[in-house]
């Protein structure tokens, strides 16, 4: 990702070695290229993590088309709906968050950071489940829309994420794949640091 006062300035370019023809691209575009060129490649994978930043819409299509899983991040005012499901569920985010109760969570692990295991307090709730035929005709079953929450356990702070996985997809493999963001951010923002961006 170049910003846009980067890519509307020749000569910094030029400066960085970055090719002439590299303009100015969003997160969520520069992610569906490198999503497509995954694929196009074969690269083994079967799960996308992202943040907030990335958007929901395009990615959503693109990975469900694909036959991958997904743990994206969304915001607190994102609205989610159930349906074929026992208990209805239907609200923002947020609002659903706060209609959970002390049995819906669970303290799990996102992985190890520099100080130990990364708890935090984590509810999901499977909202929809889909025959994944109508999406890619090489899956087949019933895959699970869902809304994953994390809490962080030193002040309530809410994070959401919007889900698909194989249904009976368990807690701890989303929360696994959430995870794994945290480091390849970190990698991330130590190559920037390196390169001056």
């Amino acid at each position: 990702y170049l910003p846009k006062e980067w890519t509307d300035d020749p000569e910094r370019l030029e400066a960085a070695y970055v090719p002439p023809d590299t303009g100015f691209a969003t997160k969520p575009k520069l992610a569906t290229r490198m999503i497509a060129r995954a694929i196009a490649a074969a690269v083994p994978f079967e799960w996308v993590a992202g943040d907030t930043v990335y958007g929901v819409g395009d990615i959503e299509q693109q990975l469900r088309q694909a036959g991958k899983g997904y743990v994206l991040g969304v915001s607190s005012a994102h609205v989610f709906h159930s349906w074929g499901k026992r208990r209805s569920v239907a609200g923002t985010a947020a609002d659903i968050a706060s209609t959970r109760r002390s049995s819906d969570w669970k303290r799990l692990s996102a992985g190890d950071g520099t100080k130990g295991p990364r708890l935090h307090d984590w509810c999901y709730l499977e909202l929809a489940d889909l025959d994944a035929g109508q999406f890619n005709s090489a899956n087949d079953g019933l895959w699970t829309r869902g809304l994953l929450i994390r809490r962080r356990i030193a002040d309530g702070d809410l994070a959401f994420f919007t889900t698909w996985c194989p249904a009976g997809t368990a807690i701890e493999t989303l929360v696994a794949v959430e995870g794994h963001r945290w480091a390849i951010e970190d990698s991330f923002e130590t190559a920037k640091n390196e390169f001056g961006l």
